[in-house]
């Protein structure tokens, strides 16, 4: 694929050996880690018996994306991308084991698992940043695809797996699972990838130049309005959907909770592959408005407090329509500088995170006022305004590249 407007296809895609390397090591790093933080969740609650403590552990590996992202993401484009990434699966195997097996107090597992955590945005930044090197043209934007589809499913499988193994080998031996599926992920990356030199300068002063290239980054309106297109209406999602379990087990269908948000997953998978495969670049691009301003509408039904079935229901179709960032990602791609590519989707990805953490938290502090229900509506409500906000970001355009 020469061109950002040819079409491209599955077959393209997995031609690329470079690709295969890529899509498997990630979908191991999704799983791995959706099973170490269960593990990691429920060794805490049988050391102290706190649910507070058991969901903080659960969370904690989240919570490190806002500071690794304000001031190391410059190593991303500092450093061979081979090497960071074989160096974050190899961390994540230590800290494993040693979650596992050095008997460590609570206090010290959440600072590991904090402190540990620093790295994941650069680790990823470096994968997200390698993948229009070996995609060319609309391939990258299917690939993107692809990963968004693995990473819906690997977390189901992560999570379904965590329970096996918790229920087989307790805590411990999950940990250790994962310790070791995180070596295979090293070893596939360390022999199934070329050595590529690093993409930008090695000047001195990281957290230094993290924090200048992020201003040059957020200082460009066109960079700012993809990235704020990119990470506000998900946020919105993000604090309907934590506020799934707590309406259903008000409802009294706690079980459903899960359900719902495995129907949730299922629909973003659906959503990326559709969108991904069968909308030509031009049609995809067209769709991120309309998609990204009717993921807030089922959440809008809300205040009729629908059951169970229905619920799952909704939050799939707006989980769906999370595809409408696939319409973006040629934009974006063209609109940053290649050396600091790098930083830029790791600022992508830590802006993310760091949104759906904070949507969580605001659309929780409605639900202590409201309820969970009209919460839920609240949020729905507020995404659709968002969307229609960036309406003229959201639509085709050419984007200034901005000077590092």
């Amino acid at each position: 694929m020469d061109t950002s407007r040819d079409q491209a296809t599955f077959r393209d895609v997995f031609r690329v050996r470079e690709f295969r390397v890529l899509f498997g090591s990630f979908a191991l790093l999704v799983g791995g880690d959706g099973v170490k933080m269960l593990a990691l969740s429920v060794l805490v609650f049988e050391r102290t018996g706190s649910p507070g403590l058991s969901a903080a552990a659960y969370m904690a590996g989240w919570l490190p994306y806002l500071a690794g992202g304000m001031f190391l993401l410059s190593l991303a484009d500092r450093l061979p991308p081979r090497g960071l990434m074989v160096a974050g699966e190899l961390v994540r195997l230590v800290v494993c084991l040693v979650l596992a097996y050095a008997g460590l107090p609570v206090w010290a597992m959440l600072a590991l698992i904090l402190v540990s955590g620093l790295g994941q945005p650069v680790f990823g930044a470096a994968r997200n940043a390698m993948l229009p090197d070996v995609l060319p043209g609309d391939a990258f934007v299917l690939g993107r695809s692809l990963m968004g589809v693995t990473s819906a499913g690997a977390q189901i499988g992560g999570l379904s797996l965590g329970g096996a193994i918790l229920a087989v080998a307790g805590p411990e031996g999950a940990l250790a699972v994962t310790a070791g599926v995180s070596g295979v992920a090293a070893i596939v990356l360390r022999y199934g990838l070329p050595y590529t030199p690093a993409r930008g300068g090695s000047g001195r002063g990281t957290v230094r130049t993290t924090l200048r290239v992020n201003r040059v980054l957020l200082g460009s309106p066109g960079v700012r309005g993809l990235l704020l297109a990119m990470w506000v209406p998900p946020m919105c999602l993000a604090g309907a959907e934590a506020m799934v379990v707590p309406y259903l087990t008000s409802a009294g269908t706690a079980t459903g909770a899960g359900l719902a948000l495995a129907t949730a997953a299922v629909g973003m998978a659906v959503g990326e592959f559709a969108v991904g495969r069968f909308a030509a670049p031009a049609l995809r691009e067209r769709l991120s408005f309309p998609l990204a301003a009717a993921m807030g509408v089922p959440w809008l039904f809300f205040v009729a407090e629908p059951g169970a079935p229905v619920t799952a229901a909704l939050a799939a179709l707006s989980a769906g329509c999370l595809a409408y960032q696939l319409g973006l990602q040629r934009r974006f791609l063209e609109a940053v500088p290649e050396q600091v590519r790098g930083q830029a989707y790791g600022l992508q990805s830590a802006g993310l995170m760091t949104g759906q953490a904070v949507g969580a938290a605001v659309i929780g502090g409605v639900a202590e006022l409201a309820g969970s229900g009209p919460a839920m509506a609240v949020s729905g409500a507020v995404g659709i305004l968002a969307a229609l906000a960036l309406a003229r970001v959201l639509t085709p355009a050419r984007t200034p590249v901005p000077t590092p």
